[in-house]
């Protein structure tokens, strides 16, 4: 079944005003995930996301969780076709500080800047906008051509802004409902407003807060200082043992499973347009800082770093007080990347602060989440249908690019549903996603539509 995107293309032209109002109306409701009071709008979005996927013909509903409700629709595609599940969520961050705001948050309106019109709201770009990206395509397919091109499962969330507690068991409990051919996620962004990029590299995390235990109460550093030890002291010189000179993570078995980068991605890389200065100029640092003989830009995107988060422990209060504290404690995290485990380096750091104790010291360790890496290999199918599309959008070929930051949803999918993840997003360095006065370039939506229109199509071509 041939169906052709142009026609496609130009519904989305013809369509944009009315596609910019539906988006609006989205971005005017609160959905705050992590502040209780707002419990009523998170389930007010959720049914709204229902009623415009019914409205395209989706077989949709919200399904109830112990937290806000997820939201899932389907749409069979023609017969053999591949299926799509999109990933997304509804939920937003909170506005503090308010005083920042231009306008009020929650009052969608259009602003001038360097690129023509933006659109100023919370969750302009995270994620609703993205999210309409994706569905004013699917729905621009529905009315031109009455199918989709592929098979589309749509699920989103609304807890990703408070930390997804009920992601995992929704996915044990939905698994049979979110079986597809790859996982498309619109949560990221792009390397510049005009170079189409999809994200194919992710880091994962592992983040433990470790707590040394030492004396068992106050002491006066006068009476017991160099008689005790200080975990103070102790979980310090620990830490400080954690890199060698060149930077490098002395963790036992590390670096042992990475696999490496392709070369061609590395290639790829180096004729980006990175500059060291513009990206290090604005939080006033001159020179890079990390493992040496990696590029700034490797480090972020495709090597695995050790890093304390937080430390505390002993007296910081006002002024002096001369005592060995009782307690002192850390946040580590680790940033992983493809080929690392989880649990394994987790044990690592473990067995790496646990053999350096002196006696009368004992460590206690709580961890705050883990999830794995995510690598897309260059050679997917589906990966190079998405590239060649977007490329055919923008008239620029696609990079494929890295992202130092993590997705926990995107590791579980792949741990409970097998799927890969393929990132493409439409947002810009600038956009502000979790500060005040968040916005969308008006461009980047349409383009992101367009984007999405041409990926379901390309995706839709592909046959086993």
């Amino acid at each position: 079944m041939s169906m052709e995107l142009t026609p496609v293309l130009e519904h989305l032209e013809r369509d944009q005003p009315q596609a910019l109002a539906r988006l609006f109306d989205l971005l005017r409701i609160p959905s705050i995930s992590t502040d209780p009071a707002h419990k009523a709008d998170c389930a007010r979005a959720a049914e709204w996301m229902v009623a415009d996927l019914r409205s395209m013909g989706f077989n949709a509903a919200t399904r109830a969780t112990a937290g806000h409700p997820m939201v899932l629709g389907h749409m069979d595609g023609p017969p053999g076709a591949p299926r799509i599940l999109f990933y997304g969520h509804y939920d937003v961050q909170p506005v503090d500080p308010i005083s920042l705001w231009r306008q009020p948050p929650f009052e969608p309106h259009l602003e001038d800047g360097k690129y023509g019109k933006r659109i100023v709201a919370r969750g302009a770009v995270d994620d609703k906008g993205l999210v309409m990206c994706f569905l004013e395509a699917c729905r621009a397919w529905r009315k031109v051509h009455g199918t989709l091109p592929c098979g589309v499962t749509v699920f989103l969330e609304g807890e990703e802004e408070s930390g997804s507690p009920s992601f995992e068991p929704f996915l044990n409990s939905a698994r049979s409902e979110l079986q597809a051919d790859i996982c498309l996620v619109s949560d990221t962004g792009m390397w510049d407003i005009d170079t189409p990029s999809i994200t194919a590299m992710l880091r994962g995390l592992v983040y433990m807060e470790v707590t040394l235990h030492g004396p068992s109460r106050d002491l006066h550093s006068g009476g017991y200082g160099g008689a005790v030890p200080n975990p103070c002291n102790v979980l310090a010189s620990i830490i400080g043992q954690m890199h060698d000179s060149d930077r490098r993570v002395m963790l036992d078995g590390f670096y042992d499973a990475i696999e490496p980068l392709p070369a061609s991605i590395l290639a790829e890389w180096k004729q980006l347009s990175f500059s060291d200065g513009e990206f290090l100029g604005d939080i006033g640092i001159s020179h890079g800082y990390g493992e040496a003989g990696t590029s700034t830009l490797e480090r972020i995107w495709s090597r695995p770093t050790l890093d304390c988060n937080g430390i505390c422990g002993g007296y910081t209060g006002p002024g002096a007080k001369t005592v060995i504290g009782t307690h002192a404690s850390a946040k580590l995290s680790c940033r992983l990347v493809p080929g690392q485990d989880p649990a394994r380096v987790a044990q690592s750091l473990r067995d790496f602060v646990t053999a350096r104790l002196p006696r009368g010291c004992r460590a206690e360790f709580q961890n705050h989440g883990q999830n794995p890496a995510l690598l897309l290999r260059a050679d997917s199918p589906m990966l190079r249908a998405a590239a060649k599309a977007m490329e055919g959008i923008y008239k620029r070929k696609t990079v494929l690019i890295g992202a130092g930051g993590s997705i926990p949803a995107v590791g579980m999918i792949k741990r409970i549903l097998g799927l890969d993840s393929m990132l493409v997003g439409f947002g810009l360095d600038d956009d502000g996603a979790h500060s005040p006065n968040e916005k969308f370039e008006l461009r980047c939506f349409a383009n992101g539509a367009r984007s999405q229109a041409a990926i379901l199509g390309a995706i839709g071509a592909l046959r086993p």
